[in-house]
């Protein structure tokens, strides 16, 4: 019976990493409550369950009443909101720290059992970039709020329907160019769907107020990433790396413009890699194996070749 069914919250729960964790959870029986802005963007995920057991539910992280409400009898809640450029002033703020404390103090109130907050490789409360500031202070006090919270920092996502390959093979559709900003800073992206599995995994208790890092089996600099993605692609393209001073300049431009191609702050997370830190626990620590790219981006980037994805191309990772 539906009553008998335990309650899982995913705030965030329709974006990329979201209709991953929504899915698990629903397959190991729970219904899932997906808190978002928007609930007709999260309509999508109901077939993804059975009869009533995804419900989309208005409940952005801003609003009290709203987010005690979809915390409301639940054992999971699982918080994956987060901006990567601010709207107005003061959103990073609004979002990353103001959002995950109100949802891990309404989570203890309500006697909630697990508590996973998803924050980024990177946090750090000495950056030069604010989204890591916010992102280091939102874990902080999401901490102190519900000691027995679980933290998972991942580097970049890559999946089909990603934010970083798939950018940048559109770009190589429509340019002969790449520009591209601190071409030798590191990354180690990691699979969408092997973060979702993190998240399921942090329900262990011997998960339980630990901070976690995630990231795939390989390390490339921005400039390799990219060089990849376009061999892959089989679109031979100049990968240029803006000097700081024109990065700069650029950023200024874009930030004000609809979509945030690209921000000051932005630039200035860029100067630091994106990596796993020595010796901390890890996708291993979880009892998961990382995806490997070559397993996965070949088969969503076929559309960016030149046949279409008719014929394979070869590449090298």
């Amino acid at each position: 019976m539906l009553s008998e069914r335990k309650i899982a919250t995913v705030f965030g729960g329709s974006g990329f990493l979201g209709r991953h964790v929504v899915q698990r959870l629903a397959a190991r029986g729970y219904t899932v409550r997906v808190a978002v802005r928007d609930t007709e963007a999260a309509m999508f995920l109901r077939p993804m369950g059975g009869s009533g057991e995804i419900v989309p539910l208005y409940a952005p992280a801003g609003v009290e009443a709203d987010v005690a409400r979809a915390v409301q009898g639940a054992e999971i809640v699982v918080n994956l909101v987060g901006i990567l450029a601010e709207r107005r002033k003061g959103d990073f703020q609004r979002v990353h720290v103001e959002g995950a404390t109100r949802i891990a103090r309404l989570a203890a109130t309500a006697n909630v059992r697990h508590l996973i907050h998803v924050s980024a490789i990177g946090a750090d409360a000495a950056s030069p970039s604010e989204y890591a500031r916010t992102k280091a202070a939102g874990e902080a006090a999401l901490r102190a709020a519900f000691p027995r919270a679980v933290v998972l920092r991942p580097s970049i996502l890559f999946g089909a329907e990603d934010n970083f390959f798939n950018r940048f093979a559109s770009m190589a559709v429509l340019s002969l160019v790449i520009p591209i900003v601190s071409g030798k800073t590191k990354f180690q992206p990691v699979y969408v769907g092997d973060v979702a599995d993190a998240v399921i995994a942090s329900l262990a208790p011997a998960a339980q107020s630990r901070i976690f890092e995630l990231g795939g089996p390989e390390v490339k600099t921005f400039h390799e990433l990219v060089a990849l993605m376009l061999e892959i692609i089989g679109r031979p393209r100049l990968i240029l790396d803006l000097p700081p001073g024109v990065a700069k300049f650029q950023a200024l431009v874009l930030e004000h413009l609809p979509g945030k191609l690209l921000t000051r702050d932005q630039i200035a997370l860029l100067g630091r890699d994106n990596i796993v830190a020595p010796f901390v626990p890890d996708l291993a620590t979880l009892g998961l194996t990382p995806t490997p790219m070559s397993l996965i981006l070949p088969a969503y980037l076929a559309r960016y070749r030149p046949t279409g994805g008719s014929r394979a191309t070869r590449f090298q990772l």
